[in-house]
């Protein structure tokens, strides 16, 4: 009875945490702009189901690709098992649905569930061996030192504990391994206890229970702070991910209607705007901070999964330059907690702290290195579009502060001058012919 009591208080009070923090997490979204995704839901449903549920971008680069779907099967699938142990804890049984489906059932599904915890074991080994022996490139980025690093390490460690106890507490089980069925793994580390006390050997198997059970809690309520919080977004991000071709920039109403009144000679350019008419100035042209933002841009900043895919296919990083469109993601998702914790400390306003996402988190250098070849967006796993974070940035930083590079203010002037990009008089655009 006691042991059924506190399970119940832990299992509640963790329950409890993660709801805030979901509740916290769809806060922070929101601070985002208003858009519209509700077009293309076929499209949109068909995304969903072939890139998160099926991993299908995964599997581009296949050695990965196929590790990945290993740890995310198994442990999904192992964790369908949490039903059986929180009827347990709270019950006070003990492998509750062995009577009520019966030993072969029993016996094929556990059975099932140890090959992969194995599988799920020996992949976040070869992981782990990826990212500290061998130190792939993508890992080693400057953004991925500190917390970032220590944070995919971490989860690599909660996954082996976790894979581990629940070998271990099959292995302990007499009951169960008694069973001859199911134990395909375990039934090779059984004979490790053997020798042991009955106590200590049923010590080690509730041990190994409540560790595997107060573990996964934890993992749960850990995923908020985690770049691993794309188990749960990448679903939704990949349904809202953009469905329109990947070179086509989307355009402010109000500038695309100015551009066609200028190119209308019968427009009235003093005409007051049309009832319904959507295409008023906005009070900001592009985004410099991240409520500028819409919100699945910002619910792509806290999808993603710190992979660094987008950043080994950026042209621009591969050059040497400081862009970064993982940092893209990971500044845009720091910036917008840190707006979160200010929510929060001043009862649920936002109190101006004299900083903003760009210059104090992303540079300008940063923003006018990208070439908008959309390599980052074709790369990414989860439908991530670091390039209209950088185009709306891009964008502020042109129409609102005058701040485009000489360049491209040059291209500008020609083109407002000369109606095209080059130094040359109209009159003379012609006389490439006579050479």
């Amino acid at each position: 009875m006691l042991s059924s009591i506190v399970f119940i208080v832990l299992f509640l009070a963790a329950v409890g945490f993660f709801t805030r923090n979901v509740r916290r997490l769809v806060r922070n979204i929101k601070l985002g702009r208003d858009v519209k995704v509700d077009d293309n839901k076929p499209q949109r449903m068909q995304n969903m189901l072939r890139i998160a549920l099926g991993q299908s971008k995964m599997t581009v680069r296949p050695v990965a690709g196929l590790l990945h779907i290993v740890v995310y099967v198994g442990f999904i699938i192992i964790n369908i098992e949490m039903l059986e142990i929180v009827l347990d804890g709270i019950m006070g049984t003990h492998r509750l649905f062995l009577d009520f489906i019966g030993p072969s059932v029993y016996g094929v599904l556990i059975g099932a569930f140890e090959i992969l915890a194995l599988l799920v074991l020996v992949s976040v080994i070869v992981f782990w061996v990826r990212r500290n022996i061998i130190r792939l490139q993508r890992f080693i980025k400057p953004e991925m030192k500190g917390w970032p690093k220590n944070d995919g390490n971490l989860i690599l460690y909660f996954e082996m504990v976790l894979m581990s106890l629940f070998l271990i507490m099959n292995a302990t089980d007499p009951a169960f391994q008694a069973l001859e069925s199911g134990n395909v793994v375990s039934g090779f580390i059984a004979p490790l206890f053997n020798g042991m006390e009955a106590g200590t050997v049923h010590l080690i198997e509730r041990s190994a229970w409540w560790l595997h059970i107060v573990g996964i809690l934890i993992f749960l309520n850990y995923l908020y702070y985690s770049k691993h919080l794309h188990i749960i977004l990448a679903f939704p991000n990949t349904y809202y991910g953009k469905v329109s071709p990947k070179g086509q920039l989307d355009n402010l109403d109000a500038v695309t209607n100015e551009v066609k009144m200028m190119m209308d000679p019968d427009a009235d350019p003093y005409a007051m705007p049309e009832e319904g008419d959507t295409a008023e100035e906005p009070a900001k042209f592009g985004a410099s901070d991240v409520m500028d933002l819409n919100w699945v841009q910002l619910l792509n900043a806290y999808t993603c999964t710190e992979c660094g895919r987008c950043t080994s296919e950026c042209p621009a990083n591969q050059t040497g330059k400081k862009l970064s469109p993982r940092k893209i993601m990971m500044d845009t998702r720091d910036r917008l907690e840190e707006v979160g914790r200010n929510i929060d400390a001043n009862k649920g306003e936002f109190k101006p702290d004299d900083k903003q996402l760009l210059g104090d988190y992303i540079t300008h250098e940063e923003l006018w290195a990208c070439t908008t070849c959309n390599a980052c967006t074709q790369a990414c796993p989860v439908s991530i579009d670091p390039l209209s974070i950088i185009v709306e940035m891009r964008r502020y930083l042109v129409m609102e502060e005058s701040a485009a590079p000489t360049e491209l203010n040059n291209m500008m002037s020609n083109i407002e001058n000369n109606g095209a990009p080059w130094p040359y008089n109209q009159m003379d655009r012609l006389n490439w012919v006579n050479e």
